[in-house]
């Protein structure tokens, strides 16, 4: 079984934060402001890199990403069922992570967060706003993204205040 990180613990301190969400075809990417208080959508990169493959471009956007708007830590989703348990989709999510924390020196925070039903949440919030599924498909994995991040903000944010 495959455990998140905990929200907080060994915290970079401030800073932005990229949340990403690891799908078979794309990633949805989120980050958030200098405060770390809100997640917003940033881009939708087209999936390259598969298990034991060289990094292709989605990594190299990743890491563009990350430079460009001077990411402090990385949140990737950990898709897990909702019993805890893991999937392939699991390793792919580990890859992806491992990926980055090895381009930017294998020294840089890179978590992993429960994702469990954020993209019926993000689905949910489509929905909510007057989009269908069929014209939010470009956007879905961004929107998942920002829900996986902002959990980890606040719960995150939560942790720190308790000291």
């Amino acid at each position: 079984m495959v455990e998140p990180d905990i929200p907080g613990e060994n915290d970079p301190g401030p800073g932005r934060r990229l949340g990403v969400d690891v799908g078979t075809a794309r990633i949805g990417v989120a980050y958030s402001d200098r405060m770390a208080t809100l997640a917003m959508p940033l881009e939708t990169v087209c999936r390259e890199t598969g298990l034991k493959d060289r990094d292709k471009g989605d990594i190299d956007r990743l890491i563009e990403l990350i430079e460009e708007n001077e990411i402090v830590e990385v949140v990737v989703g950990l898709p897990r069922d909702l019993k805890g348990n893991g999937s392939v989709s699991v390793k792919h999510a580990k890859e992806i992570a491992f990926r980055i924390n090895r381009r930017m020196g294998g020294n840089f925070p890179v978590r992993m967060a429960d994702e469990r039903l954020t993209t019926v949440a993000a689905m949910n919030s489509l929905h909510a706003a007057g989009r269908t599924t069929k014209n939010s498909r470009h956007i879905i994995d961004q929107v998942a993204a920002v829900e996986i991040l902002q959990t980890w903000l606040d719960t995150r944010n939560t942790n720190l205040a308790k000291g």
